[in-house]
This record gives structure tokens, C-alpha cells and sequence, in this order.
């Protein structure tokens, strides 16, 4: 059954649907065509576009796949298309053991800093894709986004059956690896909400695996969150253990994301309660801390000294967690994160990226399309 009806959790709280629509349509063109302090979004000619990474000062599959997807769900097609054609021109891989894949990192001239590709941005820009196909149809070649969609997740399972590369998730498993080559994953990359539509569009051949994917995300998810905090670590064993050795173990930048994609996900489908449990934790351990008190954190709240380096996104993804938990806390991050400005300055990327997220999922913007 196709769903219709997405929670407003700003209009629950008593904003109105002016001042909602105004700060949507505001925030998109700060962060697409405000200032130089604000926007990250940079046209290229006549028919392509980038995100900057402002932080790192280049552009990455992640910010590329995170642009389409927010210009899809605003109706943005000029845009949609701007980055998907910078994206296939410069990131995609034709040929060699990454056929199919996009390298990660690019400078703005879309010279390659690293050909390696990182699994989120795929999995993006196959939701994404599809959804452009949902909502505007296919054109020509590589606007035909379904085919475009399907091909990336044919390549995503199917690497290196033929001996050259590897797949982004694991064929034993079902869980998406960190990268390729890597034997464990990154809990933030789990987005079972889309792999139950990637079930339904995929290549028929393949719709099996992502029906299994779904339950396997969706399991790894309860063991890699901490029972009491619902901190999760950057990176994990597949076992959900934190993974200590790259020094990503810990509950900092990339762990933000994993509550926000735990909400969405029971928005979308209200498929476990667990949801609403882990929301309500994560929301109980930072009730009483503010923004300009956030830190990086072990797994079970111990701090440690060195502060988050974004705080803007961490705050965002609370917020965003009161898409399924419950309570006053749920209430106290909506108004908080209604009341806080985007970030600008040198970090503004990812922060931002996470704040627009969550705008969209809190004011019933953040929709499936089918």
C-alpha cells in the first residue's frame, strides 16, 4: 500500500503551514544560491552543478547523492539533473575493477582524488534516481533514471562474480560493507527504508537479496547501538561491535546520521518498535546537554575532550528522531532544532546536509515517491 499521509511534526507543535513553507523554501535557497558563506551548491555551465565538501574543499559522492536526493523531494529538476550530469561525467567508472561504481572524491575541475567508491553515495543516488523516475519520468540517456537506478544496484551485489573488483555489500550477510574491499561495515550506511524499495524496482533478479537486506540492516541496527545510550560507533565489526583499529569506533561525525536513518526508516514503514525505543534513548542522553557542549563520545556516553565537530548536524538528527520517539523530549529537539540557524563558515557542508534532512522529514517533506 503506498503511503500518503507523512507526519508534520512542526505543524503538531503549533507552527503554521506559512511559517513552515517559508523556512523549507528559504533554507534551500540559503544552502543552493545564498551567500559564499552559506550556499554549497555551485552551477557549472549550462548544464551541470556540484556540492562542495567546504571542510575538505572538494566534492563527494556523499554531498552529490545528498543534493539529488533533497532536489527530488522539493521538486527541483533543473538542479537534480545539473549533479547527476556532473556525476556520471566525472565520478562514474566505465571500466576496471570499479566498473559501475563512482570514485568518492573529486576536485571541483572533476579531477578524481581518489578512484575508490563509498557505498552511501551509491545507495543514494539509486534512491534518488528512482524516485526522479517516480516523479518526472525517464528521458534520454542519463536522465533515464530507473535504468540508471537499477544499473547502480546490479553493480552494487553483482562486482566481482566475474574475479574483478567486489560487491558493496556482502553476498553472505546482506550488509553493506564500508568499502568494497573492506570485511565490516559502517552503521550509518544502513538505510533499510530504501532497500524495502529497491525490493519493488530493482532488476527482478535481484529483488530477493534486497528483501533480506532490509531484515539484515535492520538487526545489525539493534546490535550496533548501545542498549542504554543508542550511541552508535562510526564504524563496526559485522557483528555490530565497534571497530577500533581506523580509530572510527566511537560515536562521532558519521554515527550521527544512523538515528536520523533509524526514524526515517519507521516513518516510512512503522516496521519495529525497537525504532521508538532507540529514539527515545538517544534523545534521554542528550536532553541536558546543548549544542555548545557536545562531544565526541565512547559508545557507552563516556566523553572524551575533543568537542563535535559538527554540532549543527547532531543536533538535526535528534531532532529527526522525534519521527518515532515519544514524550517531551521528542517535543523540547523539534522546537530546538526550529529555532537553529543553518551553520556557516568552513563546515557548513555536512552539518547542513544533515539540517536539511531533517527539515524535510520533520515537516512531512521527506517522501516516497512512487
Amino acid at each position: 500500500m503506498k503511503k500518503t499521509n507523512y507526519r508534520n511534526l512542526f505543524k503538531e507543535l503549533g507552527y503554521t503551514d506559512i511559517q513552515i513553507k517559508q523556512k523549507v523554501e528559504n533554507t534551500f535557497k540559503d544552502l543552493f544560491y545564498g551567500d559564499e558563506n552559506t550556499r554549497f551548491y555551485y552551477p557549472v555551465g549550462d548544464d551541470m552543478g556540484y556540492m562542495l565538501d567546504t571542510g575538505n574543499i572538494d566534492v563527494r559522492t556523499e554531498g552529490m547523492s545528498y543534493g539529488m536526493m533533497i532536489c527530488v523531494q522539493l521538486d527541483k529538476q533543473e538542479e537534480f539533473d545539473r549533479l547527476w550530469k556532473w556525476t556520471k561525467t566525472y565520478m562514474w567508472h566505465r571500466e576496471g575493477k570499479y566498473t559501475g561504481y563512482f570514485a568518492w572524491s573529486c576536485n571541483t575541475d572533476g579531477t578524481r582524488r581518489a578512484q575508490g567508491p563509498a557505498p552511501d553515495g551509491e545507495e543514494f543516488f539509486a534512491m534518488a534516481l528512482f524516485f526522479a523516475s517516480n516523479r518526472w519520468g525517464d528521458k534520454e540517456e542519463p536522465f533515464n533514471y530507473s535504468q540508471q537506478a537499477k544499473d547502480i544496484l546490479k553493480a552494487c551485489i553483482h562486482n566481482g562474480k566475474d574475479g574483478i573488483g567486489d560487491p558493496m555489500w556482502d553476498s553472505t550477510n546482506k550488509l553493506i560493507k564500508f568499502v568494497p574491499e573492506t570485511p565490516f561495515s559502517d552503521p550509518s550506511y544502513h538505510l533499510p527504508h530504501f532497500y524495502e524499495l529497491f525490493s519493488l524496482w530493482a532488476n527482478k533478479e535481484d529483488r530477493q537479496f534486497w528483501s533480506e537486506a532490509v531484515l539484515a540492516s535492520r538487526e545489525y541496527l539493534k546490535k550496533t547501538c548501545h542498549p542504554v545510550t543508542g550511541l552508535a560507533p562510526e564504524y563496526a565489526e559485522f557483528d555490530g561491535t565497534p571497530r577500533k583499529e581506523e580509530g572510527h569506533g566511537d560515536f562521532y561525525s558519521d554515527s550521527y546520521r544512523v538515528v536520523a536513518n533509524i526514524a526515517l526508516d519507521y516513518e516510512w514503514f512503522r516496521e519495529d518498535k525497537w525504532a521508538v525505543e532507540q529514539c527515545n534513548r538517544i534523545q534521554d542522553f542528550f536532553i541536558d546537554k546543548d549544542t555548545s557542549d557536545y562531544h565526541k563520545y565512547q559508545v557507552d556516553g563516556t566523553p572524551f575532550e575533543e568537542r563535535a565537530l559538527h554540532p549543527t548536524g547532531l543536533l538535526a538528527t535528534l531532532a529527526m528522531a522525534s519521527l518515532a520517539a515519544t514524550g517531551e523530549n521528542a517535543k523540547t529537539f523539534v522546537h530546538r532544532f526550529w529555532h537553529l540557524p543553518v551553520r556557516k563558515g568552513i563546515r557548513r557542508y555536512y552539518d547542513n546536509c544533515l539540517y536539511f534532512f531533517a527539515l524535510l522529514a520533520l515537516s512531512g517533506n521527506y517522501k516516497m515517491w512512487y
